[in-house]
């Protein structure tokens, strides 16, 4: 029991919390018009989230606890940023919402599929995966040019359009996914 322990709180995991606890001071300086800074914090937390991933895998310290703590990690970043953005007017707030939307709707897909009695596991499938890298790219870019004073004409469209499309493509093949596990 005491390795077990010791394995669950590793370095990889260690990192991770510190992501965990960046979240609130990224939105905090979001919501003080510190964008330079928001946008410094959110490239550190990227790093780490890199830096844990390679850890982890190079040395043998995946964990069961790192399996849950760093996707929460990362949502609890790219929602947080989102809704900040939204709020502070950065982006426009049908993103935010969008965003949010999405993985509530896939964590209530999880939790009804468990009341019934037919627990989903849930795997990242590739929309899903280049979804979550477009949204990450595209708050970065938002971050920097508020943080750089950077205009970014239609890069800025083209991001929204792109994040958009994305997300409601990744919400309708989560929800496709679930719908046939229920159905089977």
């Amino acid at each position: 029991m005491e390795g077990e322990g010791q394995r669950s709180l590793s370095i990889p995991n260690l990192i991770t919390l510190m992501r965990i606890l960046l979240v609130p001071v990224v939105v905090w300086a979001i919501a003080s018009d510190e964008p330079l800074l928001a946008f410094w914090l959110f490239l550190l937390a990227g790093i780490s989230d890199a830096v844990d991933g390679f850890l982890a895998k190079q040395f043998n310290m995946q964990t069961e606890l790192g399996a849950y703590l760093d996707p929460l990690a990362d949502k609890a970043l790219l929602i947080s940023i989102y809704v900040t953005l939204g709020i502070v007017g950065d982006i426009p707030r049908w993103v935010a919402i969008a965003v949010v939307a999405r993985d509530v709707m896939i964590i209530g897909a999880v939790i009804l599929s468990v009341a019934m009695a037919r627990p989903v596991h849930i795997r990242p499938l590739v929309v899903s995966k280049v979804n979550t890298m477009v949204q990450i790219a595209f708050a970065a870019m938002v971050l920097a040019a508020t943080g750089f004073g950077i205009a970014l004409g239609p890069a800025f469209q083209l991001g929204l359009m792109a994040v958009g499309l994305l997300t409601a493509l990744s919400a309708a093949a989560y929800l496709a996914s679930w719908m046939r596990h229920m159905a089977s």
